[in-house]
């Protein structure tokens, strides 16, 4: 708990830190909420998959364009903005279901809407928090952020939000609205202890696609942090398509009824938070590369035990240690990379990550799950991810021997 109770990281970011909490529980709740809509107005698979596109596919048309220009305007102003206009629309959600006139188009028109305002404020966010926090710390800083997301978003949000919906329909996303201007409000005051946007001669204004292209090259050039978002990249393909079936998978694998099923998936709940706390502590220990390359090698141990138990205690032991791994990757990945960017690439660099991690890795893993599953069986995905995982360890292998200097030297520290 030392890694998450202290050292005390200021005033900038215990309010960057509340701002996410609260957008957290919104989110959780809405996550919940928002397919009990659809499955009121609607009772098509095809449309209530629909929901689940509509959500995804801002990052795929909009995630490196958001990071352009996370690094041409001010992150804290764009933070604001987004979030009010993520409030405005689910303002008008919930007014359109508390008359009775929620229809599909206009769901799908709010989720596109907030999925498009997350490609920005979630980038806007990663880059600002080196702006509030001293770069000794930014490790500390992520694992709170981390351990925040897990309690709250996937642990107290989801069941708080099937509640609040059993109440009535509209009161989920009015409670979303009302954390985005609470978090906006939040953002509004924080004090910077760095510009947001760090350039000491401002450059000439350049087309978009010529600023992504710096960032894209910038990344590529750079051998460690190439290695980390061609290795998760690589693994959330091979991961969702392992995953895409997990509910078959749960059923006629492990035997487990529908509320096993939700027991298992709190297995991954609980690994974040284990992760969130470890993931420092372990990291100065042992160094960044040592943390990197172990995780690459348990993700692969996961999938081959997930593909050979029929135990639903050690598919759930497995998931847990899956998730632990998982968060460690993610803080560790996240502070080096806030500790090697120069400030005016890090939304540029940011997005691509969240591209890898958000859109298209996803969409691919899925639809392959789902093919490999349907001709050789429920376990052939995760056999497959398993010797996947071995590879790209094998290839991430070498290049991530530096992470650990890195991590502990930057040049903006």
């Amino acid at each position: 708990m030392r890694t998450l109770l202290g050292p005390r990281l200021g005033v900038g970011f215990n309010r960057l830190w509340t701002a996410s909490a609260v957008s957290n529980l919104g989110d959780g709740v809405t996550m919940v909420a928002g397919p009990l809509l659809l499955v009121s107005v609607t009772s098509s698979p095809a449309l209530i998959a629909g929901g689940a596109i509509a959500g995804q596919l801002p990052w795929l048309l909009f995630g490196l364009i958001s990071g352009a220009y996370v690094d041409r305007l001010d992150r804290r102003r764009l933070i604001i903005v987004v979030n009010l206009i993520r409030a405005v629309v689910l303002t008008v959600l919930t007014a359109a279901i508390a008359t009775g006139h929620a229809t599909v188009p206009l769901i799908y028109a709010v989720i596109f809407v907030l999925g498009c305002a997350e490609t920005a404020a979630d980038t806007a966010a990663g880059a600002l928090l080196p702006a509030v926090v001293a770069p000794q710390h930014l490790d500390r800083a992520n694992a709170r952020l981390g351990a925040t997301f897990t309690v709250i978003n996937q642990f107290a949000a989801k069941p708080f939000g099937a509640w609040l919906y059993g109440i009535a329909a509209a009161v989920p996303f009015g409670l979303d609205a009302l954390t985005f201007v609470i978090a906006a409000a939040l953002v509004a005051t924080l004090p910077l202890s760095r510009p947001a946007v760090t350039s000491e001669t401002p450059a000439p204004r350049r087309s978009l696609r010529a600023e992504i292209s710096e960032g894209l090259q910038w990344l590529w050039r750079h051998p460690v942090l190439r290695a980390t978002a061609v290795a998760m990249g690589l693994s959330n393909i091979v991961f969702c398509a392992a995953f895409a079936i997990f509910v078959l998978y749960a059923r006629d694998r492990l035997g487990l009824s529908a509320v096993g099923y939700g027991f298992l998936l709190t297995a991954f709940a609980a690994g974040g938070l284990i992760g969130s706390l470890v993931a420092v502590p372990l990291t100065r220990r042992f160094g960044a590369t040592a943390i990197l390359r172990a995780d690459l090698i348990v993700e692969s141990a996961v999938h081959a035990t997930l593909a050979w138990t029929t135990s639903p205690w050690i598919a759930a032991g497995a998931l847990v240690l899956f998730s632990t791994h998982g968060m460690m990757w993610g803080i560790t990945v996240a502070t080096l990379r806030q500790r090697v960017v120069p400030p005016h690439l890090l939304g540029r660099v940011g997005s691509v990550y969240a591209l890898l991690e958000s859109g298209g890795a996803a969409a691919i893993g899925s639809l392959i799950g789902g093919l490999l599953a349907g001709v050789w069986g429920l376990t052939t995905p995760f056999w497959l991810a398993s010797a996947a995982m071995a590879a790209i360890a094998v290839g991430a292998w070498r290049p991530l021997r530096h992470a650990t200097t890195l991590t502990n030297h930057s040049r903006y520290a």
